[in-house]
């Protein structure tokens, strides 16, 4: 296999997006598009990925340099865009010592597979240009593959076409695969006589054919011809959202997940699960999350950037960020754990139960009603219903901490810091505002006054 590089094109603020935020960082499946095609590019163990960038560049930078650290990524600016040979020819310096084959890309193409682009290699043997194609039922707005009995001959955009050539239904993606020499040699030649008066990639289809260089087309249709369709605005962003769940849903279930209605689904890219989970309907899966083995997620759950341990169970409409889930636990329904959130194995919390940057350790209950937020509760806990870690003086956060087998009567409040020991009871309805020692009692109630007949008096 001979060397390979990548050049991403990803430059223009795409303007058609009418957005602030450059094109190439909208979202699909809650990772940027050219988030979805540098990670593509890896997976074809390229030696170097060159980026071409242009608008808002230090932020697409920002963020390629903490999605990929570890990455073969160079960066190329291109202060003014003048078509793509133009933005091409901006990769030269980061190239210049390399041989092999450079695989162009655009950067708002997010349903590209490297299998797809192993494929076009094979196709394209030891020719010195391969040209990807689609076979559509109408050219539309693409360049047409104008084709004769020796194969292509040309690439023409369709703004230049004739009408004949517009009938062509063969149309250019915008994948190449092109020798490095012939390609940077073949740019320096290009001119920007035509319609958009800019310095078109296509060209190197003429600038091959006159050099009797071996070129390959290979077209693909039907399905597979959607994964080359790029952005240009949002209804395009929208479609490849609603492709890319769909594959990244078949995906989870060929491994073994169970969706009762994979439509009422939504799940982002970086999103893994194990074998025998169930996914209820209108759950969402976000962000970096993980589900163990044989978990359960009730209808209308969002989970972000989680972690589930095997056998939890989730109940409906319940709502956990940043959190780390032991396994064997029931959280919900309607809970909400927030970011710092570590549950032990065999926790359980539930309805309307709230908790941040708190620590449950292994058989806690808090069964509703309450926030934990700045706790650490030891093993076998109970937390009576109404709960409250005051953890707020108004400037700072404060600890609460809660030793094992601590009972919390309903409707107490804990003011931290505070630390309530091993074994010690908490009766219904107190406020703790200092130490509770091991094995005692705290109760801070007023005592009970009964009024005999003040009813009937107050009637009358």
């Amino acid at each position: 296999m001979r060397a390979r590089a990548v050049v991403i094109m990803a430059a223009g603020m795409g303007t058609r997006m009418k957005s602030e935020k450059v094109k190439v960082l909208h979202k699909v499946a809650g990772f940027p598009l050219i988030g979805w095609c540098v990670r593509t590019a890896l997976l074809l163990s390229a030696e170097r990925v060159v980026l071409v960038l242009g608008h808002q560049h230090e932020k697409v930078e920002e963020f390629l340099d903490q999605t990929f650290p570890t990455a073969p990524l160079v960066y190329a600016f291109q202060a003014e865009q003048l078509g793509t040979a133009h933005a091409v020819s901006c990769a030269e310096e980061a190239l210049r010592d390399f041989e092999g084959d450079v695989f162009i890309l655009s950067g708002d193409v997010p349903g590209l597979t490297a299998e797809t682009l192993e494929a076009f290699d094979a196709a394209c043997g030891d020719a010195d240009l391969g040209v990807m194609g689609m076979r559509l039922s109408s050219g539309g707005a693409y360049g047409r593959l104008v084709c004769d009995a020796d194969g292509l001959q040309k690439i023409v955009e369709a703004r230049d076409c004739t009408s004949e050539e517009l009938k062509i239904c063969d149309v250019n993606s915008g994948i190449y695969r092109v020798n490095a020499r012939f390609l940077f040699a073949a740019l320096k030649r290009f001119s920007r006589n035509n319609a958009q008066g800019e310095y078109y990639l296509t060209d190197l289809v003429a600038a091959a054919r006159a050099e009797h260089r071996k070129v390959c087309a290979h077209l693909l249709e039907g399905e597979a011809a959607e994964e080359l369709e790029g952005i240009n605005d949002r209804i395009d962003l929208a479609k490849a959202e609603k492709r890319m769940q769909q594959r990244l849903k078949k995906a989870l279930m060929r491994q073994g997940v169970t969706m009762i209605d994979p439509d009422r689904l939504y799940v982002e890219a970086q999103v893994t699960a194990g074998s025998d989970c169930l996914l209820e309907p209108d759950v969402s899966l976000r962000g970096q999350t993980h589900l163990g083995r044989g978990c359960v997620i009730g209808q209308g759950a969002i989970i972000i950037d989680s972690s589930l341990d095997e056998g939890t169970y989730i109940k409906p409409y319940s709502h956990i960020e940043g959190a780390q889930i032991g396994p064997e636990c029931q959280v919900g329904p309607f809970a909400r754990l927030r970011p710092g959130t570590v549950f032990e194995r065999d926790v359980r919390v539930g309805n309307f139960v709230e908790t941040k940057k708190s620590h449950l350790f292994e058989g806690v209950k808090a069964g509703h009603l309450s926030y934990l937020g700045d706790a650490e509760v030891g093993p076998r806990c109970n937390i009576g219903a109404g709960t409250i870690t005051c953890n707020y003086d108004g400037h700072n956060k404060h600890p609460t901490r809660i030793g094992a087998d601590v009972f919390i009567g309903s409707d107490s409040q804990l003011v931290a810091p505070v630390c309530v020991e091993e074994g010690a009871y908490v009766g219904a309805g107190t406020t703790v505002t200092g130490l509770v020692p091991a094995g005692a009692l705290a109760i801070s109630r007023t005592p009970q006054k009964n009024l005999e007949g003040w009813v009937a008096r107050h009637k009358k």
